[in-house]
């Protein structure tokens, strides 16, 4: 199962990581393989830096196999350093591009 998760708003967070951690918990379940990609841009990427409140559950499921993405674009935006997201974040030039590139691969997307 090939899965891109797009996190825009903060607010959205702790659904997102409760539809990623129900995910990975059926493909586990049903031993069947997966990737999984959570991309984040706009306000969302202000939850990826250090010590966020929902960093202790995002580690857990990188993990599991579970990547992170922060839009570069975002970051600039607001001013956060790569230095100030959490070691499990990696950056990506643009989300949109991102979600854009995952989808024409064949990743499914989902938009909590």
């Amino acid at each position: 199962m090939r899965v891109i998760f797009h996190v825009d708003e903060e607010e959205k967070w702790p659904l997102a990581l409760g539809n990623v951690k129900n995910m990975v918990a059926y493909c586990r379940q049903n031993a069947s393989a997966y990737e999984i990609e959570v991309v984040a841009n706009s306000q969302a990427v202000l939850t990826y830096r250090e010590s966020g409140h929902l960093e202790a559950k995002m580690q857990a499921l990188s993990q599991q196999g579970v990547k992170f993405a922060a839009c570069q674009n975002a970051l600039r935006a607001l001013g956060i350093s790569q230095e100030e997201l959490s070691g499990f974040v990696y950056p990506v030039p643009a989300g949109v591009v991102e979600l854009t590139q995952k989808q024409a691969q064949g990743f499914a997307y989902i938009k909590p």
